[in-house]
């Protein structure tokens, strides 16, 4: 896995674009992907060319936009397909049209886009867009259902909104910033499916616990590195249960989790204990609040009575990761957080002792670069199979998916061993 807090920064991404209504989205796209150093080229398809310019794509993008036209040009030293195909280190199609589905599906290399596609062999992200009515038919089921079973593809399927045909229902394709995170975690980690079938329960953000309905107890954590984590999860495979706090995070990044959100540690704590039983594995990314008032004051209480108050009145939170190590089913596998300021690694191991959790990250947050809010991380990572893990600094997805393996090897050591069948 790349280290670097970008790994979309000097990678070659090939934007194919189909005929559907959301591929005027594509523009905004190829221009965040050139802001963070990707290097870019296009393809439209001849439906797409009615929709969107290829000179607005040429110029955000900085290469040519290839159109229909092109595949056969007196221009191209070799086949423009093969040599699209070839230059691509990932693949983006995006919006993906029924007609292109079926055409990469069956091998009917009969236009530009379909012959790139047939031709690639680097990872391809996939973003069907389509009417309701088109993604329901039992054709484009189909064929959907053989294209998520191929190795180098990662799918993305379409939300549920309003419709450019009026219509209110699935086929709204991925949002564009879901669609960056896709194609960097395919950077990342590849296309790999190794969470399907299990479910991941994730706490993520900080809690809030009120003095008075105009201030209350919080923390700085913005839940980007428990959402990430949770859409790594998803990404490969897994269902993902999010609870969380009040986030600062994109909200397209939630799309496709199940999202629970809480305010306070009690709730927090309440959703916890709710989905706990249904979660093959727990990562506790959640910043809950220490200590909470016993009665939090009904009005907003003058400044003057405010020193006065914070003095008296609290009490501890109850530790909700030490809670769930103790209920747990036992297959299930807990991945704690502990952000921690000083020797790091020293209070980790205190910390990992007390918990009785199966895997602990311990990050500092008083170090550039890491911790609330940061794009990237960096830590120690403590459990029985891993021993003790240092991890540099590298994105926080990047990071998601390191957590993720070890957390998948240690649902692994948890399950139960099978007695051999008789002979």
């Amino acid at each position: 896995m790349r280290s670097e807090a970008d790994a979309l920064a000097g990678r070659r991404v090939l934007v194919l674009i189909s005929g559907s209504i959301a591929a005027v989205k594509l523009p905004q796209l190829v221009s965040a992907l050139v802001q963070r150093g990707a290097l870019v080229r296009c393809v439209l398809s001849p439906a797409a060319e009615r929709l969107v310019s290829a000179v607005a794509l040429a110029s955000l993008s900085r290469s040519p936009c290839h159109i229909e036209a092109d595949q056969w040009s007196h221009r191209e030293a070799r086949p423009l397909h093969i040599a699209l195909a070839e230059w691509a280190e990932v693949v983006l199609v995006a919006p993906l049209s029924a007609s292109s589905l079926a055409r990469w599906v069956h091998g009917m290399a009969d236009t530009l886009l379909a012959s790139t596609l047939i031709a690639c062999e680097a990872p391809v992200v996939v973003a069907p867009a389509m009417n309701s009515a088109m993604w329901a038919a039992p054709a484009v089921r189909r064929n959907w259902r053989e294209l998520q079973g191929w190795e180098r593809v990662l799918p993305l399927e379409p939300g549920s909104g309003l419709l450019a045909c009026d219509r209110v229902g699935d086929g709204r394709m991925a949002d564009p910033a879901l669609l960056l995170l896709a194609l960097e975690s395919v950077l990342v980690a590849g296309c790999r499916r190794d969470w399907r079938g299990r479910r991941l329960l994730v706490s993520a953000g900080p809690t809030r616990e009120a003095l008075d309905p105009a201030r209350c107890l919080t923390n700085p954590s913005t839940g980007r590195m428990g959402v990430l984590l949770a859409q790594a999860a998803r990404l490969r495979g897994s269902t993902v249960d999010l609870v969380h706090g009040p986030l600062a995070v994109d909200p397209a990044w939630l799309e496709g989790l199940q999202c629970h959100p809480v305010v306070t540690a009690a709730e927090m704590e309440a959703a916890l204990l709710r989905l706990q039983d249904g979660a093959d594995a727990v990562a506790m990314a959640a910043a809950v609040a220490d200590h909470r008032r016993s009665s939090p004051e009904q009005g907003k209480l003058p400044k003057e009575a405010l020193e006065a108050s914070l003095s008296s009145g609290w009490e501890p939170v109850p530790d909700l990761l030490a809670g769930l190590v103790r209920r747990r089913p036992p297959a299930q596998a807990i991945l704690g957080f502990a952000a921690q300021s000083g020797e790091v690694l020293q209070e980790a191991r205190a910390k990992f002792a007390r918990k009785g959790c199966d895997l602990l990250f311990a990050n500092p947050i008083d170090r550039p670069g890491a911790g609330f809010g940061s794009a990237g991380n960096e830590g120690w990572l403590l459990g029985p199979g891993t021993g003790e893990r240092r991890l540099e600094p590298m994105g926080k997805l990047a990071l998601a998916h390191r957590l993720l393996s070890a957390l998948a090897e240690a649902a692994a050591l948890r399950a139960p061993v099978r007695a051999p069948a008789d002979p």
